[in-house]
């Protein structure tokens, strides 16, 4: 009544209740703050483990009979050279909606980041990068219906190749799985060590349906992704020091002897 009855107590009451509501809201933002904190520590304790198990991934022993020297190579104490870099960056781009997904990362050729490097998340496989501008870069996302990669069940190392079929954005599918592969439900699959723009054994996600081919001796394997798609704020784009060496003795005509 008071507050209807005077403009002195109208402004009264609603600078009151202003102060009120936005204490409140101040307390809300405080607690969910805290909780996120708890989800965002929990990431960086999986991540740094994540990295703590491919520190052995990062090398590869040279061989001993061969004299091999290239100063521009870092060497550990075991004289294996480094192979794989990870380069930390910010994700500020990502589609999942079209059958053709990229994601647009804060880093480029300024910060060395160069056409093929792969792209993971803490928990899997992202991308790989296919155009570069000075400090940013584009990856062709694992939802994109021209991305393939060369995969394999971590238990049995049994190959096949992975490829989105634009349905689910939560899933892929590994294709020419030989059905001699003892598959089972909730099996990991990983990176096989025939690609050379990831490192081996990085994670890709675990079997939730399998699809025989009846026409083929072959199983086709519903993946999900450990990546979450629709939550990727930071990733790790992989130099392979190797890689051009790699890709030119892939695309370098064969001999017909």
């Amino acid at each position: 009544m008071l507050s209807k009855s005077s403009k002195t107590h109208q402004a009264f009451f609603a600078s009151t209740a202003n102060e009120v509501t936005g204490n409140i809201n101040k307390r809300y933002t405080s607690v969910s703050e805290y909780f996120s904190l708890k989800k965002i520590n929990k990431q960086l304790n999986d991540e740094n483990a994540a990295l703590r198990n491919l520190l052995k991934a990062n090398f590869e022993i040279a061989d001993s009979s061969i004299l091999y020297r290239k100063d521009s190579l870092l060497k550990d104490t075991l004289n294996r050279f480094r192979k794989y870099t990870y380069l930390p960056a910010k994700v500020v781009g990502n589609t999942i909606s079209s059958n053709a997904n990229f994601i647009e990362i804060e880093r480029g050729s300024l910060q060395g980041v160069e056409k093929g490097m792969s792209v993971i998340s803490p928990q899997g496989v992202v991308g790989i990068v296919v155009e570069v501008s000075d400090n940013y870069c584009r990856a062709m996302s694992l939802l994109h219906r021209n991305m393939r990669i060369s995969a394999m069940l971590k238990k049995s190392n049994s190959m096949g190749d992975i490829a989105w079929n634009g349905a689910n954005p939560h899933t892929v599918i590994m294709h020419n799985v030989s059905k001699a592969a003892n598959v089972k439900i909730g099996d990991t699959v990983v990176t096989s060590s025939y690609s050379s723009n990831f490192p081996s054994h990085i994670m890709i996600g675990t079997v939730v349906k399998i699809q025989p081919d009846k026409t083929t001796s072959f199983n086709n394997l519903l993946v999900k992704t450990a990546t979450d798609f629709f939550s990727i704020q930071y990733v790790y784009i992989i130099k392979n020091t190797f890689y051009n060496e790699q890709e030119k003795l892939k695309n370098q005509p064969k001999s017909n002897e």
